[in-house]
């Protein structure tokens, strides 16, 4: 389940019968979003990475646009789709880019038995792209119009196009004096509709194998010789924790304890 977004160094609200310090209180202005939960973020909750392929597209998402000076996709609580400047990026690389601001930040789902993709704005509506190409988010449910496929982009990895219901794409447009203009009527992909998808980085598949792939091969040398009922060597040792990641851990226990039992009637 998505957790609700705030500004990473906000002070958790605390249910005591007391008056708030008023130095609890910071501005959040200027602050890199992240998630909350009952429990203390762990370290790497609140880092965003680029998303590689379709299917790593899920949870809070910032959708970078090929603009200079760097923007991304944004909407106000009325649900007007706007370009929004990026202020957190290093040295003007887009695969660095984070947000500073909730309006920028849409919640990302795959719609139920499809490929395509929702967009959920701060305020619980979601993006949409109507027949004429104008972009909004203010519809409460996912319709075809609220539905887009990502599609790798050739020659460039780890960015994608957009596609509409109407197999239109989502493109920038930098020709006018104001801000860069966002439509999605584009009916091939160029340079203008090619667009990198920042994500944090516990909802990226490949990142979250790895801790869990982690997490079993945390077991102590102590609990592998209480599970085997004897002293062990370290290539036992190491020998038994590769097979708790690669998933044949009970065999391998299973041998090593029948030599055990052969061991004391030897």
């Amino acid at each position: 389940m998505v957790k609700a977004l705030h500004f990473k160094g906000d002070k958790k609200v605390k249910k005591r019968k007391r008056v708030a310090d008023p130095d609890d209180a910071e501005n959040p202005s200027s602050k890199a979003l992240t998630t909350t939960s009952g429990a203390p973020p762990s370290q790497d909750d609140d880092s965003w990475v680029t998303a590689d392929v379709p299917n790593d597209v899920s949870g809070p998402v910032l959708i970078v646009l090929p603009t200079e000076p760097v923007t991304c996709l944004a909407c106000d609580a009325n649900g007007k789709v706007y370009t929004s400047p990026i202020e957190n990026y290093v040295d003007g690389d887009p695969t660095t880019a984070e947000p500073h601001d909730v309006r920028q930040v849409f919640v990302a789902n795959r719609v139920a038995g499809t490929e395509n993709i929702s967009f959920k704005g701060h305020h619980g509506r979601y993006l949409g792209c109507d027949k004429y190409g104008i972009l909004s988010a203010n519809s409460t449910a996912i319709s075809p119009e609220e539905s887009f496929i990502c599609i790798p982009v050739p020659d460039n990895p780890s960015t994608f196009g957009l596609q509409t219901a109407r197999d239109k794409f989502i493109t920038v447009d930098e020709s006018g004096s104001g801000a860069p203009e966002v439509r999605g009527d584009a009916e091939i992909i160029t340079f203008n509709t090619t667009l990198r998808l920042r994500m944090q980085a516990r909802f990226k598949p490949k990142l979250r194998a790895s801790k869990e792939e982690k997490a079993k091969e945390k077991i102590s040398r102590k609990e592998l010789e209480e599970l085997i009922g004897r002293k062990l060597e370290d290539d036992e040792v190491r020998k038994l924790k590769k097979a708790r990641r690669e998933g044949n851990f009970h065999e391998i226990a299973l041998d090593f304890k029948v030599k055990t039992s052969h061991d004391k009637y030897a």
